[in-house]
């Protein structure tokens, strides 16, 4: 019944593109953010195993390092400017990268170009699906920028598609990782609760025409508005920072592509029971894409891992949802810190339930 259900979902989310959904015009372009992050530092370029990787290394260079892995068809602005400076304020190396097939990190042109349904349905049914490239090849991609800034040990920062490519490095490189922050994300099993339609059809703009930029930014900001925080959406930022990232570029194929090695990935509950770093779970509990039980379960099948739900948080980081995640975050860092090499002194250990007080202080 369930793959039954799950059939009727995709084809509903498919055929909403025959449905008319009127695009309204939107206002003049907001001005990109002033003092930004990532206009502090310039766009570098890794190559990883013969594979380009557009990153950014911003912060004090003597910080501890955080590597910020991010997620499906995502580039390293969707961090936002809030999170990256939240965290270089706090003393940390901020390393941020495109992931392949996004942003201004390497194509793959020749690959081939997924479907969607077909895709989801082999995945709901069991079938072997053949992906172009692996979670695990994009969790190498991120483990050697690490070697090319010639960084010893980090903390590991996923983002939903991000989180699972995060759980593949500290799984292959554990010696690499001082701890691993999986947020929004997922084990991958296919009995938890399934993503809103609402929720997918924003995510992949069924409905909504792409035929001139101003119809492409509306896109991203509906999408924003849709899966993010109900209380913090902002039309402005959102518009702004859709901006920012179509003129860094956009790639509908490269997309498709990340998706299908989502789904090629499968249930990875059992493998995670081998992570060996010092983990913390974050989640949106208004989260409508990947919802706040994908979190849970991914807590419980991680030793020792913390769970922490964000209030008024859904499937983005608006900046007051990432000063909630930063205050959850440090001081979980600097438990998992080595002695002595905290960038800030840690005092006594703190549990999950005295982090959630600080978030929602």
């Amino acid at each position: 019944m369930r793959i039954i259900t799950a059939v009727f979902l995709l084809l509903g989310i498919l055929m909403a593109p025959l449905v008319s959904v009127a695009s309204p015009a939107l206002a003049k372009p907001v001005a990109e953010t002033q003092n930004s992050p990532f206009d502090s530092r310039p766009i570098s370029f890794a190559v990883v195993d013969e594979v380009s990787i557009a990153y950014q290394d911003m912060g004090p260079q003597d910080g501890e390092p955080i590597l910020l892995v991010m997620g499906l068809g995502a580039q390293m602005l969707h961090w936002g400017d809030a999170f990256v400076q939240g965290l270089i304020d706090e003393g940390y190396r901020v390393i941020a990268f495109d992931n392949r097939d996004a942003g201004l990190s390497q194509k793959f042109y020749e690959g081939s170009e997924p479907s969607m349904i077909w895709t989801m349905l082999q995945y709901k049914f069991g079938w072997e699906i053949n992906s172009d490239y692996s979670i695990a090849d994009m969790a190498n991609d991120a483990v050697g920028l690490l070697d090319h800034l010639q960084v010893e040990k980090a903390h590991i920062v996923g983002a939903s598609m991000g989180g699972m490519i995060a759980q593949h490095a500290v799984l292959a490189h554990p010696e690499r990782f001082y701890s691993l922050v999986s947020m929004m994300s997922t084990t991958g099993a296919p009995d938890l609760p399934e993503a809103e339609q609402d929720a997918l059809q924003a995510l992949f703009g069924a409905g909504l025409p792409e035929n001139t930029r101003e119809e492409v930014v509306y896109r991203g900001v509906h999408a924003v508005k849709v899966i993010g925080s109900k209380k913090y959406f902002d039309e402005a930022q959102a518009r702004s920072l859709v901006e920012r990232q179509i003129n860094r570029g956009r790639y509908k194929a490269g997309k498709l592509r990340q998706m299908q090695a989502v789904f090629a990935d499968g249930d990875r509950t059992e493998r995670l029971k081998a992570v060996k770093v010092p983990t913390l779970v974050l989640h949106g509990a208004e989260d409508p894409l990947v919802p706040p039980a994908h979190g849970k379960a991914t807590a419980d099948a991680i030793p020792g891992a913390e769970y922490m739900e964000i209030a008024d948080m859904g499937h983005n980081l608006e900046p007051e949802v990432a000063r909630s995640l930063i205050a959850g975050m440090v001081p979980f860092l600097q438990q998992a810190s080595p002695a002595g090499a905290g960038v800030v002194d840690a005092g006594e250990p703190m549990d999950t339930e005295e982090m959630q007080e600080v978030v929602e202080q």
